[in-house]
């Protein structure tokens, strides 16, 4: 089963149990994709799906920022919410010692000796761990480790 047909077979399920948060969820990240297909003029692959999925949650985390540093913790805790019933479609996440490793890994691969060699590394570590990190801290350790 693909995993836009996980998305629609789960917001069935949560519609049918009435979970609100859940359903509003799926609604918005079905019409996500949507929009993708449309702009895209095909249908979605996994990854695709994965590109679509990590946007919105990106667009959680950010809306989280906001609302904490505005005072508003129903809504910041609304969004946390959300972002927890996104990050179940992502894969797992790198932790930091992870990522380090796959930066010196990277590094190892590329031959890289100074920062004219990030854009190689970078690259490698995307080829090896698509959607497993958050770029800015991938570009943070990579930077610490060429320099």
């Amino acid at each position: 089963m693909s995993l836009q047909q996980t998305i629609e077979s789960d917001f069935i399920t949560a519609y049918k149990a009435r979970q609100e948060i859940r359903v509003a969820v799926l609604r918005m990240l079905k019409t996500a994709l949507k929009n993708r297909q449309v702009e895209l003029l095909r249908e979605l692959g996994d990854a695709d799906v994965l590109d679509v999925i990590a946007k919105q949650a990106k667009q959680r985390k950010e809306s989280i920022e906001q609302f904490d540093a505005a005072g508003r913790k129903d809504l910041a805790d609304r969004e946390r919410a959300e972002l927890e019933f996104l990050e179940a479609y992502l894969p797992r996440q790198l932790s930091d010692e992870e990522l380090a490793a796959a930066v010196d890994a990277a590094v190892a691969e590329v031959g890289a000796s100074g920062m004219k060699d990030m854009g190689a590394v970078m690259k490698a570590l995307m080829a090896a761990h698509k959607g497993q990190f958050d770029g800015a801290k991938a570009s943070a350790a990579v930077r610490s480790k060429l320099s």
